[in-house]
């Protein structure tokens, strides 16, 4: 069997583990980030996100990638307009060019990430298919090959899923009643004009107590649909999403009698719809120290989106990252500094994603997800963050 051994060994090549990665390296810190996708092309990285000032921004600043970042911001993209089911605007918030929390796409992100490293920092085509702790803070990782690689400190930026995570916590993602239905029209404003008008030059939110179809403009003429239900995990299992067709028509029909400008993002849809089933940790998750050991992410605190998901996430592997080069020396201190600071910023979130939610699917959707534009100076900035 052939072992290997890494000092700092991260799993997952999202962008927390990214970040972590680019920080550590900034501070001449080594360190290999293994990745079952075969290659950083092999799928999708999903749509648009919007760029915290307080943690997304901060977490570049300190990657270095502050130039890179602002060259791949896709202008305009904050505004953001509100519709009923039949088309008719209730709420407009232009882009005041303030870019406050820029708009980028997810893979444009990944890519300067992943750009910034050194060649063969991140190792392709390492499905983890086991961890087990060796003790004195060290464990080892069994990758699908047979291959196997020990540590003396591991990092879960794997996801919901975590393989990392059952070594720090039981605590298991459970699903909320909801699922996003992701659609794409490419060529929008020649193909499908009238769609794209009432979509607008941003972000549109056309939502109803329990569904709602949400469309963002995204660079080179895409709109990008999430539509969103509460369904129990039986309904959804009654659909067959391997049949792109049966399953569009059955999603489009709990839009009847919406109008047809909005249902076209659903049934002109030029790819499979994907089902995103919403899963969450139990809110404030958090664990005891375990020597040699740790998380970011959405493996640290999954929650429902709400615009703050990657935000954190990168925000948790620059602070993780500085935390190590603060303690070079002494692993355990650096993961105690990280670990309390990460528990009190993650928590309030929580909250904070169950709240967007409720705005938008809730009893008083679309008015209460309007109250949150109308009564809160930064609404446009959390409404905008909705995924």
């Amino acid at each position: 069997m052939n072992t290997s051994h890494h000092p700092i060994a991260i799993v997952g090549a999202d962008l927390g583990g990214l970040t972590l990665a680019r920080v550590l390296h900034v501070h001449g810190i080594p360190a290999t980030v293994y990745e079952a996708d075969p290659s950083a092309k092999s799928r999708t990285q999903g749509g648009q996100l919007d760029i915290h000032e307080d943690d997304g921004q901060r977490a570049l600043a300190d990657a270095g990638l502050t130039d890179e970042f602002r060259a791949i911001i896709h202008e305009g993209a904050e505004a953001s307009r509100v519709l009923d089911q039949h088309g008719k605007l209730l709420f407009e918030a232009p882009d005041d060019g303030m870019a406050r929390r820029p708009e980028v796409l997810r893979g444009d992100l990944r890519r300067i990430l992943l750009e910034s490293l050194p060649d063969q920092t991140v190792q392709w085509g390492r499905k983890v298919t086991g961890v087990r702790t060796l003790g004195d803070g060290q464990h080892e990782l069994t990758f699908a090959d047979g291959a196997t690689v020990t540590s003396r400190l591991l990092v879960g930026a794997d996801g919901a899923w975590s393989k990392i995570r059952p070594l720090l916590s039981d605590a298991k993602p459970e699903y909320i009643g909801t699922t996003f239905i992701d659609t794409y029209l490419y060529d929008a404003d020649e193909r499908h004009p009238a769609t794209a008008e009432m979509v607008g030059v941003g972000a549109m939110y056309a939502l109803a107590p329990g569904k709602g179809i949400i469309a963002h403009r995204e660079a080179g003429n895409i709109l990008h649909t999430y539509v969103e239900l509460n369904r129990s995990a039986e309904w959804f299992a009654g659909i067959d999403f391997a049949d792109a067709a049966a399953a569009t028509a059955r999603v489009a029909a709990e839009f009847d009698g919406w109008a047809p400008e909005l249902t076209a993002l659903i049934t002109n849809g030029e790819t499979a719809p994907v089902a995103r089933m919403i899963h969450t940790l139990p809110d404030g998750h958090r664990w005891e120290r375990v020597p040699g050991v740790t998380l970011l992410g959405d493996a640290a605190h999954l929650m429902p989106p709400s615009g703050d998901g990657a935000n954190l996430a990168m925000f948790d592997g620059a602070e993780l990252a500085k935390a190590i080069a603060a303690h070079p020396d002494d692993i355990e201190a650096a993961l105690t500094v990280y670990e309390k600071a990460l528990f009190a910023r993650s928590e309030p979130f929580y909250a904070d994603a169950h709240e967007m939610l409720d705005l938008c699917l809730g009893d008083r959707a679309p008015f209460g997800f309007i109250d949150l534009f109308n009564g809160d100076p930064q609404g446009q900035d959390g409404v905008q963050g909705h995924r």
